[in-house]
């Protein structure tokens, strides 16, 4: 098989951006996820929840320092990238972004977390059946955004086909979500909110959601967050007034006998990156 040497350097451009990214996620929180979390903290009524997240703070500040990863669970990679249109979707560019994630893995280090669902057996590498998650937009830059994502609070993220007559429960369902989790998504969370499109695109928009700024809110985002802050879960489970630290949404249009609704729930350590991939 012939190889197309402009694929093979766009494959290995895209590795080091990859490695890049997951460097820079693991190791330094976005600028808006620090801001929610200092006005969280200024904010907070309850001493307990203040002092923890106090901590996380001083975690993040730590993990700066000493240029480590903030949290022992670096997650597993979900990677989005934007092509322009001079770019054609070829296998060189998911194999670009499976190196770059095998060198992130021994070179930040990442803590291997890809296994077999079945058997467990580990790849070692973070590479695996189906993963890195790979999704791919137009765009026009050649960019590569990685969002690691922890199992702790992907386990708690939840998904419901609502009849298009519950509209108005979606607060109760998405305030519901967070309460079936308690303190297992180490609190403060995001929250990243799907509604509408089929059962696997309210998943996807969700997952998106993640990716929105979160230092700004509209109108039915702050009523989500409300619903969730009223619970009372607070920052590690201890109470407080911060459960939620911003809740985004992402909608799409749906079958007019549907209302797909996704949470997919993500700790204080919102971490993603994207990087420019230079050609």
């Amino acid at each position: 098989m012939m190889v197309n040497p402009a694929d093979t350097t766009i494959s290995g451009a895209l590795a080091d951006a990859t490695e890049r990214a997951l460097r820079e996620a693991e190791i330094r929180l976005p600028p808006d996820v620090l801001a929610v979390l200092r006005r969280a903290t200024a904010a907070e009524r309850d001493a307990i929840a203040r002092q923890e997240l106090g901590n996380i703070l001083e975690n993040i500040a730590l993990a700066e320092e000493r240029q480590v990863p903030i949290c022992q669970d670096t997650g597993v990679p979900v990677v989005y990238l934007t092509l322009p249109p001079d770019i054609g979707l070829s296998p060189g560019l998911f194999e670009g972004v499976r190196e770059g994630v095998r060198r992130a893995t021994a070179a930040i280090p990442l803590r291997p977390n890809v296994v077999d669902p079945l058997t467990r057996e580990n790849t070692n590498d973070n590479t695996g059946a189906g993963m890195p998650a790979v999704h791919v937009t137009p765009g026009d830059r050649l960019t590569v955004t990685v969002l690691p994502k922890g199992a702790g609070s992907e386990n708690v993220s939840r998904i419901g086909m609502l009849l298009p007559s519950q509209a108005a429960e979606i607060p109760r369902f998405v305030a519901e979500t967070m309460l079936l989790a308690g303190g297992k998504p180490c609190p403060p969370v995001i929250l990243g909110v799907g509604i509408g499109g089929t059962f696997d695109v309210a998943a996807a928009l969700a997952k998106e959601a993640l990716l929105l700024p979160v230092d700004t809110m509209d109108d039915y985002e702050q009523e989500l967050c409300d619903a969730v802050n009223a619970l009372g879960i607070g920052p590690m489970g201890l109470g407080g007034d911060t459960t939620a630290l911003s809740v985004k949404v992402k909608r799409a249009g749906c079958h007019t006998a549907s209302l797909p609704v996704a949470v997919n729930v993500q700790c204080w350590a919102s971490r993603r990156a994207t990087v420019e991939v230079k050609r």
